[in-house]
């Protein structure tokens, strides 16, 4: 594709056509300037295969603010949308339309607030909010959930992945196997959520890593196939990079001929005045060879080196494997905490693709529409209880107990402050009668969770680095309880109503059914 085109394909036409067949429904009734509140949230946690998460980590804000910035109707786009015919031959989009678009087509009318990227989030808790006109706010939608989704289904991937490695360094190794540009996205979101580095150079350029890398089996195979051989071949990389020397050693035969000969080279370096890095191991058993590679290189002088564990890496076979290494090691003679403690984990394709749950259900919904100067709260009905967004201009609260941990998120008007309360009633979203009561004696803390970030399109956030956003992760993982961070069925985390949004949102639904 070329540039060009590029531009034309990923700037403001990077949305659904139903997005603009509804904004020039709006022009032409006269609706497309009234202002509406759009909530940006996602329905369940990625279920990885029946192994369900029991926290999201929020993601892909900061490229999607980038992306409105730049993006807007311009003579080329507006040119295509002239040329559009329905099946009749008829023009889908009018020259008025067009005009307006030409003037308006852009997001600079746009108000957001949102959960902050890094945060700890949750099933139906906005993540984002958007307010203004109605037209471009629909098409907003589109590239909205393409920015958002991706980055933190790929962010709650990542975050387990770490948490599995008990602190361990965790390289993001997936561009090869990523869909396409995506690789990009991904790399920065696994980054947030729990990756150290990614293999990835340009996205480590533009998001200030250092990219990291060993070598390939084919740099072996390619001095085996000059009659030189695997020592040759790791001598001459050895020489390159004396002090950044990692070794994968798996091409011909792991302990019989990769370790040895890493061995050799490594004391070549040794005496040198150099000190290797370590090995990789890319198949087999990983946890037996990590422990036959460590007996060896402890044998050998190399205690400490590094053991860098690759091939179809994820949160359960890393947890597999350090379960192994701690009952298997001692056998050999092999200190298993001081082993795991030497492992780094390159994890590529089941991150980069979240094997198990390819994308979030983050959904994009209207929850209120001004009339006349007054806000009214807006509904759909689902048969499915649980498809119905909850209504209105609300805020978003974290309560953490006595101890200090995450007890709850809650959902409440505009106008409420839990804080305020003497006792504040936690409603189930939607199980009738399902709710508890908290006094303000058994909490710690009230947090308000969204913050603005657009007013009236300019920006008034403060965007903060990945290392800030790994911050907030940290801190926030660290306030849940152990049973939410299972790999394995997590408790549930409550996501909770105060009493009068609970009581509108039935109020509204009831409304709803008997108008229909």
């Amino acid at each position: 594709m070329k540039q060009s085109d590029r531009s034309m394909a990923e700037g403001i036409l990077f949305t659904d056509q139903y997005q603009l067949t509804m904004a020039h429904l709006y022009y032409r009734t006269g609706l497309y300037d009234k202002q509406v509140q759009f909530d940006h949230f996602f329905r369940n946690y990625p279920a990885y295969d029946g192994h369900e998460a029991g926290y999201c980590v929020n993601a892909g804000l900061e490229w999607l603010l980038d992306w409105m910035e730049w993006a807007r109707f311009g003579e080329r786009e507006v040119d295509y949308l002239s040329q559009q015919t329905g099946r009749t031959g008829k023009r889908l989009f009018e020259d008025d339309f067009l005009d307006w678009l030409r003037r308006n087509g852009s997001f600079s009318g746009l108000t957001m607030r949102a959960i902050p990227e890094g945060r700890v989030v949750h099933p139906n808790v906005p993540l984002t909010v958007v307010q203004g006109p109605l037209a471009m706010a629909q098409v907003l939608e589109t590239s909205l959930l393409n920015h958002l989704n991706y980055q933190t289904l790929i962010a709650t991937k990542a975050s387990r992945i770490h948490g599995s490695t008990q602190g361990r360094l965790v390289l993001e190794f997936g561009l090869r196997r990523a869909h396409e540009k995506g690789a990009n996205a991904g790399a920065r979101a696994a980054l947030i959520g729990g990756a150290d580095f990614t293999s990835n150079v340009g996205a480590s350029a533009v998001l200030g890593y250092p990219p990291k890398g060993t070598h390939a089996h084919s740099m072996v195979q390619v001095f085996m196939g000059l009659g030189e051989g695997e020592l040759a071949a790791f001598q001459a990389y050895a020489d390159v990079y004396p002090d950044d020397c990692l070794l994968l050693v798996d091409t011909i035969d792991t302990l019989e001929s990769g370790i040895p000969n890493a061995i050799k080279v490594f004391e070549g370096l040794r005496r040198r005045g150099h000190e290797p890095i370590g090995i990789r191991l890319d198949s087999g058993d990983l946890a037996y060879l990590s422990i036959q590679a460590a007996r060896m290189l402890d044998e050998a002088g190399f205690p400490d080196t590094s053991i860098v564990l690759s091939s179809n890496l994820d949160e359960l076979s890393i947890w597999q494997i350090i379960t192994q290494v701690q009952e298997e090691a001692p056998r050999y003679d092999v200190d298993p905490e001081h082993l795991i403690s030497r492992l780094t984990y390159g994890v590529g394709t089941r991150l980069i693709t979240s094997w198990g749950e390819p994308a979030l259900g983050g959904v994009y919904k209207l929850v209120a529409i001004c009339d006349h100067g007054e806000w009214i709260p807006a509904i759909k009905v689902s048969e499915s209880a649980a498809k119905t967004p909850n209504p209105g201009h609300k805020h978003v609260w974290r309560i953490y107990d006595r101890r200090g941990k995450a007890t709850a998120d809650l959902l409440s008007l505009d106008d409420e402050d839990p804080g305020e309360m003497e006792e504040v009633m936690l409603h189930h979203p939607t199980e009738h009668g399902v709710c508890r009561t908290l006094t303000q004696d058994d909490i710690h803390e009230i947090e308000p969770l969204l913050v603005d970030v657009l007013d009236e399109g300019k920006l008034v956030y403060d965007l903060p680095s990945i290392d800030d956003m790994r911050e907030l992760r940290d801190a926030d993982i660290g306030r849940l309880d152990p049973g939410v961070k299972r790999l394995i069925s997590p408790h549930i985390y409550h996501v909770s109503l105060t009493e009068q949004l609970w009581t509108l949102k039935q109020e509204l639904v009831d409304s709803a059914l008997e108008n229909s």
